[in-house]
């Protein structure tokens, strides 16, 4: 007989609820959240399981590859769609959360995720972590012009490797405040360094990926949002059409349509944000700063004089990711072809 079993995953136990086809309860637990203690419980308690759901987690990801490579049908399941099922339930336990979650695999009402490999994971995970270091950097930055503005210093140089001069050439006749600046000074030279150790592993990456090169052939484009985009897509055969993709990133207006009201709102910014926010440099930079002439880049012009710049470089960053996945999917590099379709 079919079983069905939902798991409700914490760090440190997770609640196990097995039904049969019948819908009555055959098993209630708890078991490590650990994958071997999960697929020995489930080879005992339920060997004729059909479907075995867990919602999207931090822990998701690990999980659903180590239960795969054990032989167990896992699914991982959307935990926004979950909330809106198991919401109906007075009473918010593990327990019941677990129940509930098998009661959606046994009536196949639920939406699948795809799980991404676990390079996928790396890279997002090399581009977050530089991203957090440049954010570190701006703000001790601009921690510095704020503290030198109080004494009427004002640091005019924007370049990296000017600034730390600069400032110290300013603040040499406030020794009280070089006191201050100079520890922040070195904080940022840290953080610099390992910027620097990042970006080189990011050019790496994109050097040893026929992917990131096909896609870095497309003006604006660089190894940070090259990566980033395949990172976040990491399976461009999940959709199928590639005008799917703005809407996965997103890059594509609400709307809300009910009687007499149908209005569009502004972009969704669902999904990844670093993603999205790499493909609106990409497309500031194939704006402003590139000097070839293409289709997209006159379409996003005559755009701009329309609605305005801004609008004109979310509407670019849109069709850019659109591009990109169907450069990824035909295998073809940027080229005038590519841009018109």
């Amino acid at each position: 007989m079919s079983e069905y079993v939902g798991l409700d995953v914490s760090l440190e136990e997770t609640s196990v609820c097995i039904l049969n086809a019948a819908g009555s309860i055959t098993f209630e637990g708890k078991v490590a959240s650990d994958p071997v203690s999960i697929a020995a419980l489930l080879e005992k308690r339920a060997p004729q399981a059909v479907r075995v759901g867990l919602e999207t987690g931090p822990t998701s990801t690990w999980l659903w590859h180590e239960l795969k490579a054990a032989n167990v049908p896992v699914i991982c399941i959307d935990a926004r769609h979950a909330q809106a099922v198991l919401s109906v339930r007075i009473n918010k336990t593990d327990r019941n959360d677990a129940r509930g979650i098998a009661e959606m695999m046994r009536a196949n009402w639920f939406r699948e995720v795809k799980v991404k490999e676990l390079n996928a994971h790396r890279d997002g995970a090399l581009i977050a972590s530089r991203a957090l270091i440049v954010r570190q950097r701006c703000e001790l930055e601009n921690q510095i012009r704020g503290l030198m503005k109080n004494f009427g210093l004002r640091c005019k140089v924007t370049r990296r490797g000017g600034f730390e001069p600069a400032v110290l050439l300013l603040v040499r006749h406030h020794p009280a405040l070089a006191e201050i600046i100079v520890p922040l000074l070195a904080a940022r030279a840290a953080l610099r360094a390992q910027e620097a150790v990042l970006s080189t592993k990011i050019k790496q990456r994109t050097q040893a990926s026929p992917i990131c090169q096909r896609l870095m052939t497309m003006p604006g484009v660089g190894a940070v949002t090259a990566l980033a985009f395949s990172a976040t897509i990491d399976d461009p055969t999940r959709f199928r059409k590639s005008a799917s993709v703005g809407a996965y990133v997103g890059l594509t207006p609400r709307r809300y349509a009910s009687g007499e009201q149908d209005r569009m709102g502004r972009i969704s910014r669902c999904g990844d944000a670093l993603a999205r926010s790499y493909l609106y440099e990409a497309a500031n930079a194939l704006l402003l700063r590139s000097r070839t002439t293409h289709p997209l880049k006159g379409w996003a012009q005559k755009l701009a004089k329309r609605v305005g710049l801004k609008k004109a470089r979310v509407a670019l960053a849109r069709k850019m990711a659109v591009v990109l996945h169907r450069m990824w999917v035909s295998e073809t590099d940027f080229g005038a072809n590519t841009a018109a379709a």
